[in-house]
């Protein structure tokens, strides 16, 4: 409340005003005109937009679009594809035509793997510890021997199928 008493006191000299400091049109500070908000959007699934592509028109675009209103047979086919630049900006071929993004997107995904695969290798060699003495081949060889010579689980396990007499597996 304090804040718009003030203002009126400041603003108060004439010729100003809230619409002399600020106009819509321009920016704060600046003497430049800011181009006008566009919603032009147009896609393969929504082909029409709401509004045209070129909204400023030029002098020699303004007299085509007084002569589009005539009758057609008298425009040229470069005027006819004039026409259409003003209101659309692709054609549906220019929509469907190929694009080269997939290199873009598979020279990402082959740099992001390369990148982890160092990362891997990296921390295989420098973070991790070293194998458990455990995981070792001549350590499984022997857990296995003292497995079968404690005769562990005879019945269905491992035991069951050593032959002890032959001292090789079963068959």
């Amino acid at each position: 409340m304090f804040f718009r008493a003030a203002r009126r006191l400041v603003l108060r000299k004439p010729g100003l005003g809230i619409r002399g400091i600020h106009n819509p049109g321009d920016t704060a500070h600046s003497k430049g005109k800011i181009a006008p908000y566009t919603n032009y959007h147009a896609q393969r699934s929504y082909p029409m937009p709401d509004e045209p592509f070129c909204t400023e028109l030029n002098a020699e675009q303004r007299a085509l679009k007084e002569k589009e209103k005539g009758s057609w047979t008298q425009l040229s086919h470069a005027e006819k594809v004039a026409l259409y630049r003003l209101q659309f900006h692709e054609t549906f071929a220019e929509m469907n035509r190929r694009s080269n993004e997939w290199k873009t997107v598979m020279g990402c995904v082959f740099f992001f793997c390369g990148f982890t695969a160092l990362l891997i290798w990296w921390q295989r060699v420098y973070v991790f510890p070293e194998k458990p003495i455990t995981l070792t081949d001549e350590w499984k060889a022997k857990q296995l021997q003292r497995i079968l010579d404690m005769k562990g689980n005879p019945v269905q396990g491992l035991a069951s199928r050593w032959d002890y007499e032959k001292k090789e597996w079963k068959k």
